[in-house]
């Protein structure tokens, strides 16, 4: 009787999810769209602005590290198994102190991974169905994706194009893309990204400072996602540890994916600080280390040594002209768009250009722009309702490849 119930409970949340998994994952359609239009035209040359991936080479001091510590496996003295879950202690302290330096954070606190989605999962692991997330609406879809698989959320309502227990906080050019707090309802779970992906947004001390004294009124924890850090190029903090207090509220998320092209080698982190406790008092990280020792074996060797040479004095360099290298293109897409008299959001700090098309159906656009310039962007509204209306174009990209779409997009918008 216990196992038919549990057999029901799956397939009955298996089939919600599996009914609306094309809304939750745009990219799924994408790619079929993208197909098919390759079987149109065949002899088109598409290119893509459109997933998050990054394209340009790993820099060589850090791939050399990953080829030393791989031909070392070969040898009796520098063959390593298992290694500890939490991660490589030279990498853990070379990240808090490449990072979180001066803001008292220790690399006891770090939690090295495969990537700080999966971090994300895990982290939904930790806390369990029976939370009520928030998430930045629009937002990077892993957050509600993993809350629908974990059983947080109610049934899909189409005409709102959301799920039940989730509380979305609009983010617009009319709020600056930072949330209005004081019509947040309680929640336990909050995630939020700056740089934001998808908007490009990237929020300010004072906003953060908001952010933070909500959590702590409503007995929240902030989940901070800071993959693009690296790309901001003004005085907005990098870390949600800049942020007095924050310790106590707030886990840290992140990864070398955008920074060092590490989008297939996988290596991130996530930060539990010691005084993050739940309301019994028990502190949450020993139970997040109780998820990582039971689901994970650990990062790769190989990976973390590259991770290692990341954070050398000539690697941080090298990603930060890894970083400067799309930071260029982002400036052409902007241009392009904003010569064609398109309002522009994003781009100063962030890899991703927000670009509003008022009055359209982003999945119109998204049509238009592939049929008639041969190129793929992404549309808003697969990252939440108030994505409706734009389009998220992607600065990831081989230089001649950014050059040649903003010719076809000026093309077609002239």
């Amino acid at each position: 009787e216990f196992q038919a119930v549990l057999v029901l409970y799956f397939f009955e949340s298996f089939d919600q999810f599996k009914l609306h998994t094309f809304l939750i994952h745009p990219s799924n359609q994408i790619a079929r769209r993208r197909s098919a239009h390759m079987a149109k035209h065949p002899d088109a040359k598409i290119i893509s602005l459109g997933i998050g991936d990054t394209t340009e080479p790993i820099p060589d001091v850090i791939t050399s590290a990953m080829a030393k510590r791989a031909h070392a496996l070969a040898t009796i003295d520098g063959y390593s198994g298992y290694g500890a879950e939490q991660g490589d202690q030279k990498l853990r302290a070379a990240i808090a102190e490449t990072f979180y330096g001066s803001l008292g954070i220790e690399s006891s606190d770090i939690f090295v991974s495969d990537g700080a989605k999966c971090d994300i999962s895990r982290l939904q692991l930790l806390f369990g169905s029976k939370v009520k997330i928030a998430v930045q609406d629009p937002s990077y879809p892993a957050y509600v994706d993993s809350g629908v698989i974990m059983g947080q959320t109610g049934l899909y309502e189409k005409d709102l194009e959301k799920y039940a227990n989730i509380e979305y906080m609009r983010c617009s050019p009319d709020n600056g893309f930072f949330p209005d707090l004081t019509r947040i309802s309680k929640c336990d779970i909050i995630f939020f990204c700056s740089p934001n992906n998808p908007t490009g947004s990237v929020a300010t001390r004072e906003q953060l400072i908001q952010l933070v004294k909500f959590a702590k009124d409503n007995g929240s924890i902030i989940i901070y996602d800071s993959a693009y850090a690296m790309y901001i190029s003004d005085d907005s903090p990098r870390s949600i540890y800049e942020i007095p207090g924050a310790e106590e509220v707030a886990i840290e998320t992140a990864s070398f994916s955008k920074y060092a092209g590490f989008t297939g080698v996988r290596l991130g982190w996530t930060v539990i600080p010691k005084q993050l406790l739940f309301s019994d008092g028990f502190p949450v990280a020993k139970d997040f280390n109780r998820i990582v020792c039971t689901c994970f074996n650990g990062a790769s060797n190989i990976s973390q040594a590259g991770g290692i040479a990341c954070l050398s004095e000539e690697g941080l360099q090298a990603m930060q002209d890894v970083v400067s290298f799309y930071k260029e293109n982002t400036k052409i897409i902007v241009e392009t768009f904003t010569s064609l008299g398109y309002k522009v959001y994003g781009g100063k700090n962030a890899p991703y250009v927000w670009v509003h098309f008022p009055g359209r159906k982003s999945w119109d656009v998204f049509a238009e722009i592939l049929e008639k310039a041969h190129i793929v962007t992404t549309p808003g509204s697969g990252f939440g309702p108030a994505g409706e209306g734009f389009v998220r174009v992607s600065a990831f990209g081989h230089r001649e490849n950014i050059l040649e779409a903003s010719k076809r997009l000026k093309q077609l918008y002239k």
